[in-house]
């Protein structure tokens, strides 16, 4: 029988290791941008950063001079929309250059945090196994009694049509 330890302090040593093993790993990782110079491909067009601010500062125009018509509002949504795309889309991530033991520890730090909250998470709680359990004897001893009760009834009826 496995033996079970105090699930928060588990909880606690998970999330731990998970939390610890995610600051370590954002810190290998470099973030870059080149909005204004590396722009969006759109159907085969690309378009540089400046280019893309064009439709957001049509929309803005269109909104003032027309006193705030809906159709300028959703031009101008649809320009922050499109610059929001182009700054994600043209957003860079790598990692750094680090040693295959550091790689090992965050890994390690990462998953086994989070298997150890997904097991303390995603486990049947043992007071419903108890629960259960001690459902499924008093189901068999109710069956037992059932069959015990068949048994003397079957016995009464025989014993009644041999003595008239």
């Amino acid at each position: 029988m496995k033996k079970t330890g105090n699930e928060l302090l588990q909880f606690l040593a998970g999330l731990a290791m998970l939390v610890v093993g995610l600051y370590i790993f954002s810190q290998k990782v470099m973030v870059s941008s080149s909005f204004f110079g590396g722009g969006m491909w759109l159907g085969g067009f690309r378009m540089s950063g400046g280019i893309i601010m064009i439709p957001f500062i049509i929309g803005i125009i269109w909104m003032f001079a027309s006193g705030g018509s809906f159709a300028s509002k959703v031009f101008s949504g649809l320009g922050v929309l499109l610059i929001i795309v182009s700054i994600i889309l043209s957003t860079n991530i790598s990692l750094v250059h680090i040693s295959l033991f550091e790689w090992i520890v965050i890994l390690v730090l990462i998953f086994g945090g989070a298997g150890i909250l997904a097991r303390i998470l995603l486990a049947v709680p043992r007071r419903n196994m108890d629960v259960i359990d001690e459902n499924e004897r008093l189901d068999d001893n109710r069956d037992k009694v059932r069959r015990i009760e068949r048994s003397i009834d079957i016995e009464i009826e025989e014993i009644k049509k041999n003595n008239p």
